[in-house]
């Protein structure tokens, strides 16, 4: 009996039921533990993160209270901040902040000074330079955009906060700066702490992800070559990984040390990359591949990148080498990203002034600290959404320790203690990339929420207002984002098709300064921004962009091309006065001209290039080839 099946006297519907139950389960189960591998299964790296970033912020709380700080709780939202994945992020980050707050807190003290009895007046220019911050941040990159930013919110956050006792602004101002400085120097210290050998790993890191972009850019050259066929919308991850690379080479270098000028050998290798791309694309598309000369000059790029990578992985003494870029200014992005924070900061002003809010002062001070971290991301409408969502889940954590917990404790100590647990989880949660969104607000805001001091528990009645206040907050900076010219990428693709075909043609003045490399990684930067948001769009309009972005690339390589062989002193006075004359009809003439005229300039340089010198064959060869490809280019017009 004990062999046979203890279901066999179990009628068929029933078993076929349990059956179906027990692999619902198993379903269920597999799903959610995919889902929360971040929490039950994290990685070492993951772990340290966390447990760093958690230690830290501890840190800097138990020290803000033992120095008798009137508001703590602004150290560890310091710390949570600036802290990063990478050392160098952390570095960079720490540095724009604190340069942002010295110089927030400064123009909160001429706010407070200048408006002291005129609350319009002073909330009407509070919002105009929140949204000049906001807007000019646009026109940055990296950790600089946020360190401008910085300096609009903290205005906003010392300034409110002395509204009530405008006396003592300098003394607000001066904790509020003693907090971001804790903060810093907490998050450094337990970095230290957590990453030895920091500068042997930066280096080994740059040089895996130089070496990685090497080898992407040289399978999709090789592809070109077997002539593999693939769509446009195919090139957006190599591009985004080139775009990322460039991203995060000041953080390495930061990391590494910095000596010499590694970030500028570095740049030029990843300008290296897209220029072959280019190159090798616009080739491709005059089936010159594999020609003769197509390995020569494809050759000769790698050359050049193999030696600016060996630059930036070696010290070398008397190296002058500078590289510069100059990101692309997007003028009515600023204006609206300035405007929408502009309107935000009046509309939560007139709320306030229209209701006598007690925690008016609190609301507005969260407000456009909301609008400073949110106005930094790429898209603020689908970053606001899990914002408020981990904003909903420290509200719900922070009433849980303000009615249980901190009643019951008697020492900072204690309560850092307790804290580890929800900021272990919010650190973890903050590298998982499907939960990062609900961790950035979590993370920041968890203590600014319990607010803890030396002086008095914090009760209920004023938790509740708090959090009444910061939900408030961040629903109207959403509601703003959505209402006030929200972001929308099929307009944003339209208009930068027409930016595109605009600077295309500016290329060819004499006066334009537009680097073969800007124009190149201005360009691949829209392309994979508007890719990665705008999978709401029809897939033909998407790669009709994708597919006139990169003809644009590759023909506005070619032309600077042309325009710098022009103005080279030794290229021929005749082939000049002809190029001089292609560049004004591209100029100037729609692309039927254009291109008949780029056919008969490639035709009458080939009769010349037969007749120069050999040193002078290799560099008007790939003239020759750039008025091909120019005459082969057609002019794409979206959906």
């Amino acid at each position: 009996m004990s062999n046979m099946d203890p279901d066999a006297g179990m009628p068929v519907v029933h078993r076929w039921g349990g059956m179906q139950l027990l692999a619902a389960w198993q379903a269920l189960s597999a799903q959610w533990a995919g889902k929360l591998k971040w929490l039950v299964a994290p990685s070492y790296g993951d772990v340290a993160f966390a447990v760093r970033s958690a230690l830290a912020a501890g840190l800097s709380l138990v020290i803000a209270m033992a120095m008798e700080l009137d508001s703590p709780q602004w150290a560890p939202l310091t710390v949570w901040v600036v802290a990063q994945s990478s050392r160098g992020e952390s570095l960079s980050k720490a540095r724009w902040r604190i340069a942002g707050t010295i110089l927030g807190c400064c123009v909160a003290v001429g706010l407070i000074a200048a408006f002291p009895q005129s609350p319009a007046l002073f909330f009407g220019v509070l919002a105009c330079w929140i949204g000049l911050c906001c807007g000019m941040a646009t026109f940055l990159e990296g950790y600089k955009a946020y360190g401008l930013v910085l300096t609009g919110f903290t205005s906003a956050i010392v300034a409110t906060g002395a509204i009530m006792q405008p006396d003592q602004v300098f003394d607000i101002a001066m904790a509020r700066g003693t907090y971001i400085v804790l903060g810093v120097v907490c998050e450094a210290l337990l970095a230290l702490l957590f990453m030895p050998g920091l500068q042997a790993h930066a280096r080994a890191r740059l040089k895996t992800r130089l070496e990685s972009a090497q080898a992407l850019v040289r399978k999709r050259v090789t592809c070109l070559v077997e002539g593999h066929p693939t769509t446009e919308l195919d090139q957006s991850p190599l591009l985004g990984e080139l775009t990322a690379a460039g991203s995060r080479i000041e953080y390495d270098a930061l990391e590494a040390g910095g000596y010499g000028h590694m970030a500028d050998h570095a740049r030029a290798a990843l300008a290296g990359l897209l220029v072959m791309l280019a190159r090798a694309e616009g080739l491709a598309t005059l089936k010159l591949l594999p020609a003769s000369k197509v390995p020569t000059s494809i050759r000769k790029d790698e050359r050049s990148i193999d030696e600016h990578v060996q630059a930036c992985l070696t010290h070398r003494r008397g190296d002058h080498f500078r590289f510069r870029i100059r990101s692309r200014r997007h003028t009515l992005e600023a204006v609206e990203n300035g405007v929408r924070a502009c309107a935000g900061i009046l509309v939560g002003w007139l709320l306030w002034e229209v209701t006598a809010w007690p925690a008016g002062p609190t609301f507005m001070s969260l407000l456009a600290l909301v609008y400073g971290l949110l106005a930094t991301r790429e898209n603020p409408v689908v970053a606001s959404a899990p914002f408020f969502r981990g904003a909903v889940w420290c509200v719900l954590v922070a009433g849980i320790y303000v009615t249980l917990v901190l009643p019951a404790l008697s020492t900072p100590e204690l309560l850092v203690l307790l804290l580890m647990v929800p900021m272990v989880i919010g650190g973890l949660a903050a590298r998982n990339p499907a939960t990062a969104g609900y961790a950035f607000s979590f993370n920041m805001f968890l203590p600014v929420l319990m607010g803890p001091n030396n002086q008095g528990r914090y009760d209920e009645v004023s938790f509740l207002n708090t959090a009444l206040a910061f939900l408030g907050a961040v629903l109207v900076a959403g509601w703003t984002y959505r209402t006030v010219l929200p972001f929308r990428p099929d307009s944003h693709m339209q208009r930068t098709a027409r930016w595109t075909s605009r600077q295309l043609r500016e290329l060819a003045s004499a006066n334009n300064r537009v680097s073969v490399y800007q124009w190149l990684s201005g360009n691949a930067d829209s392309l994979v921004r508007i890719v990665r948001n705008a999978q709401g769009i029809a897939l033909p309009q998407r790669k009709a962009f994708a597919r006139q972005q990169f003809s644009g690339m590759v023909s506005g390589m070619h032309v600077i091309l042309l325009r710098e062989l022009t103005l080279a002193p030794t290229t021929p006075r005749n082939v000049q006065q002809a190029f001089r004359a292609f560049l004004r009809h591209w100029e100037q003439d729609d692309g039927v001209v254009v291109t008949r005229q780029a056919a008969i300039t490639a035709r009458w340089l080939g009769r010349q290039v037969a007749q120069m010198p050999p040193q002078q064959q290799e560099i008007f060869d790939h003239a020759l080839l750039s008025l091909q490809l120019l005459a082969c280019a057609q002019p794409m017009e979206l959906p």
